[in-house]
């Protein structure tokens, strides 16, 4: 792929690729492969080929094994749906027994082979090829990616069959593919399930969703792909936290096809024998899981049908399903809030671009009380503010004339940087700081911002809490952790063991990163129902603002618009939001399409939450 390759005697072509160029279809051939001599690796298709359609070639007749192993690589990068043009360069049954759907390993250039040292040769019938290459990440069984270091070398081994053919008859599970293919052979998203702390259908409250990320095929029916991810199951990494409404053992019944929309843009999902049955109220909730799954997927899904047993369950539109559950990026703020030059709490409204900001409502910005940072409840009914020198942590309503009271918390760390951290409110008003106190670093919660704090068990922090950012769907938070003077981004889950009658037991477990590339992690915020905003550095790079997706990957979006000297950023989960930041420009915005213009003087800007 990408350029020709360099051989001796026949050549031919390796895959053929279709460009859609003005609506006219055409075809090209991609490389040619050497019939002898070095297996050269197979270079990644250039990322900026977005219509390219990559379709495989079979095997040609009399295949050295240098041309089989690489026709097989090339196969892999296809849109093939079930990989029938990579089995013919296997056995029979080594083709029975490979499972690509088990794990795709991503490299950062394609895979590279060479024959092995020992591994035979053509004239003894039998030979190996090392397969190498330099790991990005990988994809599991699941489809959940997770980033990954390391060098990659695995072999694949060749025999002659009885027509004297070349085919792979051993060879690793899964697929290899390098980056760029990666990118163009696959898309990232969400599905979603419920927090498991919110009731089970048939309770008057509404569950709260929570978006799982996974990799499925660009063009191989992502519809039907993401359905039946969604039946599958959560992720192992989510899945602790988050059930779903759907029975177990639901699946699509075995005549259910290919899920395509009508004219009308409902789908209509078959089920099977599990589904039957359910009440309205849990049919909903399963319906309003694949609204909320299918949402960014086209051809768009205005309406899902359930059916089961050969009737239909129930029907949900897409305006409904968020009146049958809680999604986080569904809901629109109503203001901006930020620390002006007076340490007052001020606000701005979300839904124009003016620059002239009024005091807060209440204490925290009608009062004498100087504050270094702020964090605004979701409702916007209550706001939390630590005191300028970073040492107390103050809470009061937005209402006019309102009092503050005495401090919530008290740090009893020597310097500033060594204190309170900026809060983060939760779905349930919880309110969440960490105290940087290096002779007592803890992360504490307030249920309801207020009473005596819940110590959060951290079983598995390695550092110390430098920034505190809990996702609208109250089972998961961002944390920023120093350790040996580099900042990381990490994330994590919230898991709840509610004891009768007293406090519960809060821990943050199964903390991960979501920037493994970058060692300076200066500020970062929620930007979706499963994406982050952070500003950071690499090591021996600049500055950088980017997108980040919660399982470590780049999500397919531009990364916004450079801006020098970022000490905070903010973004609401409703990306129809403009960017937020506090630079040496003081506070500055990011309209859609536009670039930074600057709002006013201040600090500390953030959304609610």
């Amino acid at each position: 792929m990408g350029a020709d390759r360099e051989g001796r005697g026949r050549r031919r072509p390796a895959r053929v690729m279709a460009y859609a160029a003005g609506g006219v279809l055409v075809l090209a051939g991609c490389a040619s492969m050497p019939d002898s001599g070095d297996l050269r690796g197979v270079d990644s298709t250039p990322r900026q080929e977005t219509q390219v359609r990559v379709f495989a070639v079979p095997p040609g007749e009399d295949a050295p094994p240098s041309e089989i192993v690489q026709g097989f690589l090339e196969a892999l990068t296809s849109d093939d749906p079930h990989y029938k043009t990579a089995r013919q360069y296997l056995t029979g049954e080594a083709a029975k027994a490979w499972r690509p759907e088990a794990s795709a390993t991503v490299l950062t250039d394609g895979p590279g082979a060479k024959p092995e040292a020992g591994g035979g040769g053509e004239d003894s019938g039998e030979i190996s090829y090392m397969l190498t290459g330099t790991k990005v990440a990988t994809v599991d069984a699941q489809q959940a990616y997770a980033p990954a270091t390391g060098v990659y070398g695995r072999s694949v081994h060749l025999t002659q069959d009885s027509k004297r053919q070349w085919r792979i008859d051993a060879l690793p599970q899964g697929v290899v593919i390098g980056e760029s293919d990666f990118l163009r052979n696959y898309m990232s998203v969400s599905k979603y399930y419920f927090a498991s702390n919110t009731d089970a259908a048939g309770s008057t409250s509404q569950p709260t969703a929570v978006a799982d990320p996974v990799y499925v095929r660009r063009r191989v029916d992502p519809m039907t792909q993401m359905v039946n991810s969604l039946l599958n199951g959560p992720t192992r990494w989510l899945g602790p936290v988050v059930r779903s409404s759907f029975p177990t053992g639901t699946a699509l019944a075995k005549d259910a096809g290919a899920l395509t929309p009508d004219d009308r843009n409902k789908l209509t999902v078959p089920l099977n024998h599990r589904a039957a049955g359910v009440g309205t109220n849990r049919c909903q909730e399963m319906a309003a899981q694949i609204l909320f799954t299918l949402r960014n997927l086209s051809p768009a899904v205005d309406e899902v049908g359930l059916r089961a047993g050969g009737s239909e369950l129930c029907s949900l539109t897409r305006g409904a399903a968020d009146a049958a559950a809680f999604r986080s990026s569904a809901r629109h703020p109503d203001y901006l809030y930020f620390v002006d030059g007076k340490h007052r709490l001020v606000r701005i409204p979300t839904g124009n671009s003016g620059t002239d900001p009024d005091a807060a409502p209440g204490a925290l910005g009608e009062g004498d009380t100087a504050l270094r940072s702020a964090a605004v409840s979701r409702d916007e009914h209550t706001a939390a503010g630590v005191s300028l020198d970073g040492r107390s942590l103050y809470v009061g309503s937005l209402v006019s004339g309102g009092s503050l009271g005495e401090p919530l918390l008290r740090s009893r760390g020597r310097a500033e940087k060594d204190r309170l951290t900026t809060p983060s409110w939760d779905s349930d008003d919880g309110l969440w700081v960490a105290d940087r106190d290096p002779d007592h670093p803890r992360l504490l919660l307030f249920e309801e911002g207020k009473g005596d704090p819940v110590e959060v068990r951290m079983p598995h922090l390695d550092g110390r809490i430098q920034s505190v950012r809990v996702a609208a769907d109250g089972v998961r938070i961002a944390l920023v952790v120093e350790k040996g003077g580099k900042k990381t981004l990490l994330i994590g889950l919230i898991e709840r063991d509610g004891k009768e009658g007293g406090k519960p037991a809060v821990s943050v477990v199964e903390l991960r990163s979501a920037t493994p590339e970058l060692e300076q992690v200066t500020t970062m915020s929620w930007a979706g129902d499963s994406r982050l905003v952070v500003v950071g550095r690499e090591h021996g790079g600049v500055e950088q603002m980017r997108y980040v997706q919660v399982d470590g990957s780049t999500p397919d979006v531009p990364a916004p618009a450079a801006l020098t000297g970022v000490k905070e950023v903010t973004a609401a989960e409703d990306d129809q939001l403009p960017l937020v930041a506090y630079s040496v420009d003081g506070i500055v915005r990011l309209p859609s399409g536009e670039q930074w213009q600057k709002v006013t003087e201040g600090t500390a800007p953030v959304y609610p939450g």
